[in-house]
């Protein structure tokens, strides 16, 4: 399964910025997809994740009302856009499967590379 990422950089508070998973088909058709973010000297955290055989998405409390997740089946991508940013967004980010049954847990293992938002106050 390949997972690409793209968008993130820096952005300002108060700013938007989006980024972009695009799956393999096999990936897009077998996983619910979420974004993991992960700061320096702290854990791993699932911010948004969403369903892929019904109309449901997760977000954490920390993101929630400002960021948005979705899906473009007929491009196989996972958007995440990203509003009125803060400083303590600042993060690498990660697209990563999540169970469909359970949008707020993760799969494990390591499913591509990362991409760094900063946010600067």
């Amino acid at each position: 399964e390949q997972l690409v990422v793209s968008g993130g950089g820096l952005g300002q508070a108060g700013g938007s910025l989006r980024l972009s998973c695009a799956a393999s088909e096999r990936a897009y058709s077998t996983y619910a997809l979420g974004w993991l973010r992960q700061a320096p000297g702290k854990e791993r955290e699932l911010v948004a994740s969403i369903a892929r055989t019904y109309d449901q998405a997760y977000y954490a409390d920390s993101v929630k009302g400002r960021f948005t997740i979705s899906r473009d089946d007929a491009k196989k991508t996972v958007l995440l856009q990203m509003n009125n940013l803060k400083p303590e967004d600042t993060a690498t980010y990660y697209c990563n499967p999540v169970y469909e049954a359970v949008l707020n847990h993760p799969l494990a293992g390591s499913w591509g590379q990362g991409t760094q938002v900063t946010v600067s106050p």
